[in-house]
């Protein structure tokens, strides 16, 4: 029998049946956490001194402030039964009563979204020509089958520009910070390119899910009492001395039945490895077992977004209500977006205060997530002052930057991840998860964490338990 290896940095030669997970992030985490269900062997090796990637919560001032993700939008249940098995079900929290409310800032002034057709049409959102233009959506035709087509493209056929550069601006902003006329609808928004394929017009689309689910109303966004990091924390102590810290992968080589992963300070043999990494760390790790998957990999565009947290104790005067508000690039702003965190969670700022979360960034100002801090907080106060009123300094002040924060699902991006999965049928046991791939979103890794497991366990004769 293989000798099962001790915790510590230094393990040595493992067993070659066991699974290698490079990458702590939430996928990686996942991942390995979901195999060691189905009783597989897993190693999961990450470079940085911490587990959970982007996902990381902190405490200061009473302020539990969220450097990464703000919540999660758990569609599928998958997030929540994830939680329910490590045992912190009973932290996921809701938002408020009104944290549901959005708005965004348009023509100079902020504007509420609202929740049913016949307020949007009675709205200030868009002008009247913009609406009636909205009129014709029916009318819509499909576009050419196989044709992969831009966010933007796809949003003036069904939507006209204005709302296009409006509504569909504006919630991309809030996933991906990127450009419309670049990022894939079939890619970032398979639901929308759903919903034309099969019924041609996206109202059409949306009465006949209404007729088919009377009563559903929008899923809302979750979080964890304390703070997303509880997800990635408990999968952490779940795996206990298998997840390494400060063991950066640093060569992956083919070996006779499965692979030869050397980090620092160990060297292991698997069966099979999964990358869960940034795509530019696993292009690197790539570039001498298949340099043409390095090449896909580097292709894939990733954005700068700066995170400036604002805190107020006590509370503003007026504090805002609501989940926050997104700006469109139309708009030509120097923020993308403000997250009213106290507001929509309370728990996240002490007893009467106020904590505001403000992006900065994104495809079309990266340069402005590189400003110094100084200059950067004074643009973000300069645009709350305009936008929310918020006159009072504030009592807190975080910087966070994440210079490669978001992968953009641009056009070609389906095509790409085609020939990445067909080069890689010839190199088995080489497996990639994360979110530069088919979903960004906390929720997205999870579920397409699970299904990987789940095809691992299959595959290799296992017990499903998950």
């Amino acid at each position: 029998m293989d000798k099962e290896p001790s915790g510590g940095a230094n393990r040595g030669l493992v067993t070659a049946s066991r699974t290698v997970v490079i990458g702590g992030g939430i996928s990686g985490l996942t991942v390995a956490w979901a195999l060691r269900t189905h009783g597989a062997p897993v190693l999961l090796l990450e470079a940085s001194d911490r587990l959970g990637g982007q996902i990381r919560s902190r405490r200061r001032d009473g302020f539990v402030l969220e450097d990464g993700p703000n919540g999660f939008l758990d569609r599928d249940g998958s997030v929540s039964r994830l939680a329910t098995a490590l045992g912190i079900g009973d932290k996921l929290r809701g938002p408020s009563p009104t944290g549901d409310r959005r708005a965004i800032f348009v023509r100079g002034r902020l504007r509420d979204l609202p929740a049913s057709p016949p307020r949007f049409m009675m709205s200030g959102l868009l002008p009247p020509w913009s609406k009636a233009r909205l009129m014709l959506e029916p009318l819509s035709k499909r576009g050419a089958l196989g044709v992969d087509e831009s966010l933007g493209h796809f949003g003036r056929r069904h939507l006209g520009r204005v709302a296009t550069e409006t509504l569909l601006d504006a919630m991309q902003t809030g996933i991906f910070a990127g450009d419309i006329e670049k990022l894939s609808v079939r890619a970032a928004f398979p639901r929308l390119h759903h919903m034309e394929r099969s019924h041609r017009s996206l109202l059409l689309a949306v009465r006949a899910l209404r007729r088919a689910h009377p009563g559903a109303g929008a899923p809302r966004l979750g979080t964890i009492e304390g703070g997303l990091q509880t997800l990635p924390d408990a999968l952490a102590r779940a795996l206990g001395p298998d997840a390494l810290t400060g063991a950066a992968a640093v060569a992956l080589r083919p070996e006779e039945g499965g692979w030869s992963v050397q980090w620092s300070g160990g060297s292991a043999s698997a069966r099979r490895v999964v990358l869960a990494t940034p795509p530019n760390v696993t292009a690197q790790l790539l570039e001498s077992v298949d340099p043409s998957v390095a090449t896909a990999l580097r292709a894939i565009h990733v954005v700068p977004v700066t995170v400036v947290h604002l805190g107020w104790s006590p509370r503003l005067d007026r504090e805002p209500e609501g989940f926050g508000f997104l700006v469109p690039a139309r708009e030509h702003r120097r923020i993308l977006g403000t997250i009213y965190a106290s507001s929509a969670f309370p728990f996240r700022a002490p007893g009467g205060g106020t904590l505001l979360t403000t992006l900065v960034g994104g495809a079309h100002h990266p340069e402005l997530a590189a400003l110094p801090d100084a200059e950067l907080v004074q643009a973000v106060r300069e645009e709350l002052q305009t936008m929310l009123g918020i006159h009072r300094a504030p009592d807190l002040v975080d910087v966070v930057r994440w210079p490669r924060a978001i992968p953009q699902y641009e056009v070609g991006h389906h095509a790409r991840l085609e020939a990445i999965a067909l080069t890689l049928r010839s190199r088995p046991g080489l497996l990639l998860a994360g979110n530069a791939y088919r979903g960004p979103g906390i929720a997205d890794c999870v579920r397409e964490g699970l299904v990987l497991a789940d095809s691992i366990a299959r595959m290799s004769g296992m017990h499903a338990t998950v």
